[in-house]
């Protein structure tokens, strides 16, 4: 059997810009790409906290240490700076596979710089 599990994750980056008339993607500032283990033109799922949106797009690489987030093309309709972001990624795994395996959960503080990497979500009280 395989699962579709979630590979990585940048929980709560801040969208920096809003690109309307550029190619569509999301500009990821290269230190998240890299911690979240995120290739460039790989799909990334984005989830908008703010307004609720939810929309697939692909990464493309923004200069390391800028912070950019940057939401472009026809998604730039669902995302405005400030706004928050979850954005996820996902692999299929075999079970063997499963054994080892490990998120990369990237946290970051207002600025978009990272501030803590887990590799699970804590159990919430009940």
């Amino acid at each position: 059997m395989q699962r579709i599990m979630l590979k990585s994750k940048l929980h709560r980056v801040r969208v920096t810009r809003s690109e309307l008339h550029y190619e569509g993607s999301c500009a990821i500032d290269e230190d998240l790409l890299d911690a979240a283990d995120i290739r460039e033109y790989q799909q990334i799922d984005i989830y908008n906290v703010t307004n609720g949106e939810r929309f697939t797009t692909y990464a493309i690489r923004a200069q390391r240490g800028s912070g950019v987030i940057s939401v472009n093309g026809a998604a730039a309709h669902k995302a405005d700076p400030g706004d928050i972001l979850i954005i996820a990624t996902y692999a299929m795994y075999s079970e063997l596979e499963l054994q080892k395996f490990q998120p990369q959960l990237v946290y970051v503080d207002e600025n978009n710089r990272i501030v803590s990497q887990r590799q699970h979500i804590p159990a919430q009280a009940a």
